[in-house]
């Protein structure tokens, strides 16, 4: 009896390979999404596989402190990895799910029956002991189990993915907010620079007060630029700090532990060289978020799976060993030995729209599945298109304001040196000094700009994290 058991429950279990419900296929984006970009026709980018690793093309050893430091104690990305410490113990359970499932239990007691309930002659009192192991094991004949482990599988991936977004979004908030703190303390540097320009402008404008050649109106009216533009540096500082900030609690720090090379950095980083962002076929491939989406995608198809396994019965092989025995020296001596073997079946038929109700919840998950998907697929393309774009008008923008700068700078000067000669009058000279300020704080801003702009094509093209700092 036992062998033909056996042999059924191998027979059993050969079947068990079919799964109902569909089996998930990776959906393919149109041919167009993975073409090369628009953007790509301009000497700022090229079309060569992306870094991984891509703040390191700043060449700034503070950056790459600070950018492992986030991925080290980042807290958000602390909560991404414990989600994947979930899914991973679901996984687990699932695939526990296609082992045997086994039960010891064992109860003692002490007490008194009464007298209907005892043969004459025999104890009213004593301790009674039971104990037993039961074995079950469900044949997963429609693939119930087997679609589980798929889903918690597909779950893990995505709260994989998941993970990767918060590392893209980690890293990119932290070169950011470099990027912030140290062009502030470069426009500081400018402002500082131009402070000094307008009070020896005012030195000699006041010289020639003092000699009749100036009126005091001319005085008076270079104090006023220079207040002005000293007046811009307090709110330049005041950013410079909210960006340190954000760099302590990006890294996981205090405010006050930040380095020191942090705090003195006044130089906005640049990449200095074409920036390498593929195709679109390259970018698919990299994005956390559409690969996230695929893997939730798979998951619940696998769902539909599981919830049409329930319209099929469900059978389990089940067996169980015990003994009970009055008193503690019988349990393993010679206290009756219990013993059972044999199937379960648990079906619930007729009424079966319940479960169709499941199976149709599933299919309508799927479908939002999809729409997540190709919604992702375009947003990546969108977000980078976008991106080179204002990369490619940025750099621009910064050429052309530098050369605006180096002409103001130049008349300035001319101006200056005119001025102390008295070939000039002193508003033509503070026209001048206002022109060259507006120039050189609109340079500064427009090398934030570009910065700014690199980050946002990086953040865009995604990221690849194999040699990522362990958290």
């Amino acid at each position: 009896m036992i062998t033909k058991t056996i042999a059924a429950l191998l027979a059993a279990t050969a079947l068990s390979a079919c799964a109902v419900g569909p089996d998930h296929v990776a959906p393919t984006p149109p041919p167009s999404a993975e073409a090369p970009f628009v953007g790509v026709q301009s000497a700022e980018v090229t079309t060569g596989a992306p870094v991984g690793q891509w703040w390191h093309l700043y060449n700034d050893t503070v950056l790459d402190g600070l950018v492992t430091d986030a991925l080290r104690a980042n807290t958000d990305l602390r909560i991404a990895l414990a989600r994947i410490e979930r899914a991973r113990a679901s996984l687990r359970g699932s695939r526990s799910d296609a082992l045997p499932q086994t039960t010891i239990d064992a109860t003692g007691t002490y007490g008194r029956a009464s007298e209907s309930q005892v043969l004459p002659g025999y104890d009213r009192e004593g301790r009674r002991v039971d104990g037993g192991l039961s074995v079950g094991y469900e044949l997963d004949l429609f693939g119930r189990v087997k679609r589980g482990i798929e889903a918690s599988r597909a779950d893990l991936g995505a709260a994989q993915e998941d993970a990767d977004a918060v590392r893209v979004t980690v890293v990119a908030d932290t070169v950011r907010a470099y990027v912030d703190a140290t062009s502030a303390g470069e426009q500081i540097d400018v402002a500082e620079r131009t402070v000094d320009l307008l009070a020896r402008s005012e030195r000699i404008t006041n010289a020639r007060f003092e000699r009749g050649l100036n009126q005091k109106l001319d005085v008076i009216r270079t104090i006023q630029l220079r207040e002005a533009q000293a007046a811009t540096i307090p709110a330049l500082e005041a950013r410079r700090d909210a960006a340190l900030f954000r760099i302590a609690v990006l890294t996981g720090r205090t405010p006050q532990d930040l380095p020191d090379a942090v705090l003195s950095r006044t130089t906005t980083p640049d990449v200095g060289q074409p920036i390498p962002v593929g195709d679109g076929a390259t970018l698919l491939a990299r994005r956390p978020d559409v690969k996230a989406a695929e893997r939730r995608l798979a998951a619940d198809t696998a769902r539909i799976g599981v919830a049409t396994a329930d319209l099929y019965p469900r059978i389990t092989l089940g067996g169980s060993v015990g003994t009970t025995a009055v008193g503690a020296t019988e349990v393993f001596g010679g206290g009756p030995l219990r013993w059972l073997l044999g199937p379960m079946i648990s079906w619930a038929f007729p009424n079966q729209e319940v479960i169709r109700a499941r199976i149709g919840g599933a299919r309508a998950d799927a479908k939002a599945d999809l729409a997540t998907f190709d919604g992702a697929v375009l947003r990546a393309l969108g977000e980078t298109e976008t991106a080179l774009s204002a990369y490619r008008n940025a750099l621009l923008r910064k050429e052309r304001l530098a050369a605006s700068r180096d002409a103001a700078s130049r008349a300035a000067n001319v101006g200056l040196a005119r001025q102390s000669r008295g070939e000039i009058d002193s508003l033509a000279v503070l026209d001048a000094q206002r022109t060259l300020a507006q120039a050189e704080a609109d340079s500064a801003a427009a090398t934030r700009d570009v910065a700014f702009a690199q980050v946002d094509l990086f953040r865009a093209l995604g990221g690849t994290w194999q040699d990522a700092p362990a958290t």
